[in-house]
């Protein structure tokens, strides 16, 4: 696993071989990263990685000059090689919480301009995602919500649903709720 972009291009990052991961592949972290530099300047955006696994997303993020980044992971192991990662590479725009993404979601007083989430593709409750960041306001002013998952998962028909981007196997669904102009 590498960082593709910003200061810490190339870094090679290397998790324990016993993680059970499925990592973004860089292809589809790639054309990720387009989408949302199209979209925000990421220096000045709040990011919250959810189900965060080796961190990958949020190095990204720190890597390209992203100040305020929360990861959320619930495996131990996970966290505490975050956390030894971001110490060495000096990440301290990076807080790492090890907790349930869900039991974050409604518990969480704080707002983001961007969400990811990269929940396991056969997460039973992935569909509860968008309804929980949409239901405790977890957004601020026109920002999004993206959802990576697999072919089997439609968003689709899911309110604040903006559109689907596809790479081989890896599908990002972009939610964003519209806020009118006063």
């Amino acid at each position: 696993m590498r960082i593709i972009s910003g200061k810490y291009k190339k870094k090679i990052i290397s998790p324990p071989k016993n993680f059970k991961l499925r990592p973004t592949t860089d292809i589809a972290k790639e054309a990720l990263f387009n989408i949302i530099a199209n979209n925000f300047d990421i220096e000045n955006i709040s990011v919250l990685d959810l189900f965060s696994g080796t961190g990958s997303i949020s190095y990204e993020f720190a890597s390209r000059g992203c100040e305020k980044i929360v990861c959320v992971e619930k495996n131990y192991k996970h966290i505490s090689f975050i956390k030894s990662t971001v110490e060495k590479l000096n990440f301290s725009q990076i807080k790492a919480i090890k907790a349930d993404v869900f039991s974050y979601l409604n518990s969480s007083q704080s707002t983001f301009d961007l969400i990811f989430a990269d929940p396991p593709y056969d997460l039973k409750e992935i569909d509860k995602i968008p309804e929980r960041v949409f239901a405790n306001n977890l957004l601020n002013k026109n920002s999004w919500l993206i959802v990576e998952h697999s072919e089997k998962t439609d968003f689709s028909e899911t309110p604040y649903f903006k559109e689907l981007r596809a790479y081989s196997k890896v599908h990002f669904s972009i939610f964003e709720k519209k806020y009118k102009k006063k």
